[in-house]
């Protein structure tokens, strides 16, 4: 494919990773798929030649992807890895509050700060926050870490799109509301979501790769529910 792109997508093995994969690799893509368990992307690098699964823990040491990319340029980068723990503050222990921190706010910015030098000139960041992490909308008990990392998420996209003007990089955010995700049914067993993994991840594939251009520094809603 003559306008194949070069797209780097994290949490990528299951729920809305592993669907947003599938549809880049459709679509003709390279997809640098980065996840601490990368079974089911070899199940899927049968089907598509232009895979890199990259097993790796975005909080740890980025080399591996670092590696992948050697002589290469990103067109697009998806920061989709998440971490959520449902427990309310006097529950809370410090590895919990940490660990949510490190994966939802700290590995997004350590991962663009490494590959950074290997943008294309107008390439585009995509980080998934959370409605939880947007000022203003509802907030739900036990998930006072996970929406307050969100938030920090929600914030830095609007800092580095700043940041990053002179790179001609674009930077935003889709702020998700609830989707059913192995994630979500771990955390609340009984909801029910309004949007399956696979519709949410048709709707980030379309921002990224076409409506994106459009937008520099936003956080912008995607539910249904008011606020």
């Amino acid at each position: 494919m003559s306008n194949s792109l070069n797209i780097v997508v994290t949490g990528a093995s299951k729920g809305i990773g592993f669907d947003l994969t599938k549809n880049l690799l459709s679509l003709g893509h390279r997809v640098f798929a980065i996840s601490r368990n990368i079974d089911s992307l070899v199940q899927l690098k049968n089907q598509y030649f232009q895979l890199e699964a990259i097993q790796l823990d975005v909080t740890q040491d980025l080399s591996p992807i670092i590696g992948a990319l050697q002589g290469l340029k990103i067109d697009h980068l998806i920061n989709n890895a998440g971490y959520l723990v449902n427990k309310g503050i006097v529950d809370l222990t410090d590895q919990d509050i940490l660990k949510q921190f490190e994966v939802n706010a700290i590995a997004p910015l350590r991962i663009i700060r490494e590959l950074l030098p290997y943008f294309q000139l107008g390439g585009s960041i995509c980080n998934i926050t959370s409605m939880g992490g947007v000022q203003g909308t509802a907030k739900f008990p036990g998930l006072l870490a996970y929406s307050s990392s969100k938030g920090a998420l929600s914030i830095l996209t609007e800092c580095l799109a700043e940041e990053l003007s002179d790179h001609k990089i674009r930077c935003n955010a889709l702020a998700l509301g609830a989707v059913q995700t192995e994630m979500l049914e771990a955390a609340f067993p009984d909801y029910k979501a309004p949007f399956s993994s696979s519709e949410m991840a048709e709707y980030i594939t379309t921002f990224v790769l076409e409506t994106s251009r459009f937008y520099n520094g936003k956080v912008l809603p995607v539910s249904v529910s008011t606020p």
